[in-house]
């Protein structure tokens, strides 16, 4: 038993390492290893149940510990009350890894076992969407591995992590000699091959501006102060803009500060360093849907005669960030400075600029491929994201949130132009690549290239097939695996 617990630790310990800080994406294939081979040795689900709530409860906690940094110190907290109400978010979020370690230890032992285990890691990855809260998928370790991400275009991440979810339970069941012969289950992977290589290295043919303020999300707002500041972002804008005319779009990211759309000073005032460079204006503001209703986080985008040609509202919002859910009002505040919850968007909006659809998605969206890939899939020809990682301190979660936005680009051959408060702003190619990036907690302002691309890959046409797939797939091998006389709770 003891040792069943270390394994389940182990596989927990794996998953942490793959990704920011630490970055071991090499210990990908292998990192449901030893939680399956626990699995293999226990009979009982309950404990197998027991074992992969701890690795979830472990890697949840180990890969997301800046939530409870958020929650001190932009969340009106004490660090106890932080801690209290992020160790509750890890014991939700480890009930669907408890769940599929329950669920693999019934098809250990059939034939299917490899390519079934594969198939509901994926699908219960998928759940996480839908339950609370959405971040790193086991296939976003691959962001550099190109023979794997050439999946990300046909099947979206949950490819990649079938895969190496796959390549972990051939491991284990060649550890634990519950298969004769698994490892044929590896004969599918040179197929991979066979799939069309992800897109050259090329520099883009448009130009956008990107600014980065790095403005103190702890500022208590004087009219003083909001002009300083509108000032200096206009001077970053227009500084870099001026120089020549091949800029396309000035991008503002999401910021802590109070610029509304109903402000019409503020409006003007893009709308002027739209016509003095020429050039688009894209800028995070708070707008309301009614004069009375509650604050949106939204995306204005101006054209370059400084006219405006839409507004997206932001969809998905961020757990305690926008929004408190229900029962944790009654202990926290959210951490944006609006009064009252901002209220949920209801529709992807792409734009047209100079004849090419254009899109913004904003911070925490990059966290949902399904949602992002209809931007594309509408006509998004480049997308922008604009965010503001200042939430996130000094922690690893804004490389986590890059890693994010590179697989979007990647499942969806668009170029992203990201655009935050302080950092990481810059410019990530079709192919998942980082092309540049401005200097983290630094005022800034750089033009990055980009380019326009029209046509639209697999996964952006049919969107999430492959996991319901799998998730097809599971419920017919755990229906087989519990048929009477083989299988027994």
């Amino acid at each position: 038993m003891i040792v069943n617990w270390f394994l389940a630790l182990c596989s927990a310990g794996l998953l942490v390492l793959l990704f920011p800080p630490f970055n071991l994406a090499w210990l990908a294939p292998v990192a449901l290893t030893p939680l399956l081979v626990a699995c293999a040795r226990e009979p009982n689900w309950r404990w197998r149940f027991a074992f992969g709530y701890a690795a979830g409860l472990v890697y949840w906690f180990g890969s997301c510990h800046w939530i409870q940094w958020t929650l001190e110190h932009h969340g009106g907290m004490g660090g106890a009350m932080a801690w209290f109400c992020f160790v509750l978010f890890c014991l939700a979020k480890g009930l669907q890894t408890g769940v599929f370690a329950a669920l693999s230890g019934m098809v250990l032992r059939q034939w299917y076992a490899v390519p079934a285990i594969a198939t509901m890691w994926t699908a219960i990855e998928w759940t996480h969407s839908y339950t609370g809260f959405e971040w790193l998928n086991l296939g976003n370790a691959a962001s550099d591995m190109p023979l794997l991400l050439r999946l990300a275009p046909v099947t979206g991440v949950w490819g990649i992590s079938f895969v190496l979810a796959l390549i972990g339970a051939v491991v284990a069941t060649l550890v634990s000699r519950s298969q004769r012969h698994p490892a044929v289950w590896l004969l599918m992977l040179p197929c991979l091959m066979l799939l069309p290589d992800l897109p050259a290295l090329r520099k883009g043919t448009a130009g956008a501006v990107v600014v980065q303020p790095n403005i103190d999300d702890e500022s208590v707002w004087s009219q003083d102060l909001l002009d300083s500041t509108e000032r200096q972002m206009r001077l970053f804008s227009l500084s870099v803009a001026g120089r020549d005319h091949a800029t396309s779009i000035i991008v503002w990211p999401e910021v802590p500060a109070p610029f509304y759309e109903s402000d019409s000073a503020f409006t003007g005032m893009l709308a002027s360093i739209a016509k003095q460079a020429q050039a688009a204006v894209l800028a995070g503001v708070v707008a309301h849907a009614t004069p009375k209703g509650p604050p949106l986080n939204s995306a204005l985008l101006l054209d370059a005669d400084g006219n405006r040609v839409s507004r997206y509202d932001k969809v998905n919002l961020v757990p305690f960030g926008e929004f408190v859910p229900w029962p944790f009002g009654l202990i926290t505040q959210k951490i944006s400075t609006e009064a009252g919850d901002f209220a949920p968007g209801d529709k992807v909006v792409v734009s047209k600029l100079d004849g090419h659809g254009v899109a913004t998605f904003i911070c925490y969206e990059s966290a949902f491929p399904g949602y992002i890939r209809q931007f594309a899939a509408s006509g998004a020809q480049v997308l922008f994201n604009i965010s503001n990682d200042s939430w996130f301190g000094k922690t690893a979660a804004r490389y986590q949130h890059l890693l994010l936005v590179r697989m979007r680009a990647a499942e969806n051959d668009r170029w992203i132009v990201r655009s935050t408060n302080d950092g990481i702003s810059g410019v990530v190619d079709p192919a998942g690549r980082v092309e540049r990036t401005l200097p983290e907690y630094q005022e800034a302002s750089a033009r990055v290239p980009y380019d326009y691309v029209t046509e639209r890959t697999f996964y952006t046409r049919h969107g999430d097939w492959f996991v319901l797939l799998c998730a097809l797939a599971s419920i017919a091998a755990i229906t087989s695996a519990a048929l009477p006389g083989r299988y027994k709770l």
